[in-house]
């Protein structure tokens, strides 16, 4: 009996020991280890590319086909400016050429510059006024000098006289091929206030005609004639097509920015 009782107790002691060391061995883990990290973040869904690829290709899209096709043009008329200019020679100033020449880029005019027994003669020149094809002919053999000047290039051109003190003298030309039209003529005083209104004179055409020939000998002293002139009309229409192409370009570079 004693036997029995000290068999029952180990028992008892073993037992619950067994069970435990069994439920150890074979716990088993209910969802498989996280071998990769990356997955805990969840792939975009398609809907969710959809809705954010048309806003990735919004943001690096290109210009309007409406842009581009104004760039196309204003490509095609850059070219054939730069192909003009390489077609025609540059005008190069003719030996004892009687003004210094100032010509600053993205300027609409040009200004000439000399001094002549004591006066200073500055001379503004406009861009030319090109007749680029003949008007219809006419039969009448009295059409007056204004239809035949209006049938020929001419550049605009405004002379000034000064000398070290006192009023100076402003001429507004226009010249022709073969001629210097003096369209006005004025006194100017530095000592006048921009808020008085000056008495400039008649207009030149209205004055004698021997004083308006003797203007004419006055300005061709100081070197405004013919052969200055039609010098002048290829030098311009050398820097009208010169600003013509830069101001392409700077056309093309807002409309590319």
């Amino acid at each position: 009996m004693a036997l029995n009782n000290a068999i029952r107790r180990a028992a008892s002691r073993v037992l619950p020991l067994a069970i435990r060391g069994c439920r150890r061995k074979s716990k088993v883990p209910t969802q498989p280890p996280n071998l990769c990290p990356f997955r805990r973040h969840q792939l975009p869904t398609p809907n969710v590319l959809q809705r954010s690829l048309p806003l990735f290709f919004h943001h690096y899209s290109t210009k309007p086909s409406s842009d581009e096709a104004l760039l196309r043009v204003i490509d095609s008329e850059i070219q054939c400016a730069v192909e003009s200019q390489d077609e025609e020679e540059a005008e190069e100033v003719p030996q004892g050429f009687p003004f210094k020449i100032e010509d600053h880029p993205g300027q609409q005019t040009i200004t000439l510059t000399r001094e002549y027994q004591g006066e200073t003669i500055t001379v503004e020149v406009h861009m030319p006024d090109l007749v680029t094809g003949e008007e219809n002919d006419h039969d009448d053999d009295d059409d007056d000098d204004d239809e035949e000047r209006g049938n020929q290039s001419s550049i605009p051109l405004v002379v000034r006289v000064s000398k070290k003190s006192g009023p100076s003298l402003e001429f507004g030309c226009t010249a022709y091929p073969d001629e210097v039209a003096i369209d006005s003529l004025a006194v100017k005083d530095p000592n006048n206030s921009e808020d008085q209104i000056a008495y400039e004179g008649p207009d030149f055409a209205d004055l004698d005609e021997s004083l308006q020939k003797a203007f004419h000998k006055y300005l061709e002293l100081r070197g405004i004639k013919p052969s200055t002139t039609n010098f002048l009309h290829g030098y311009m229409v050398d820097k009208d097509s010169r600003e013509y192409t830069t101001w392409l370009k700077n056309l093309q570079k807002f409309v590319q920015a």
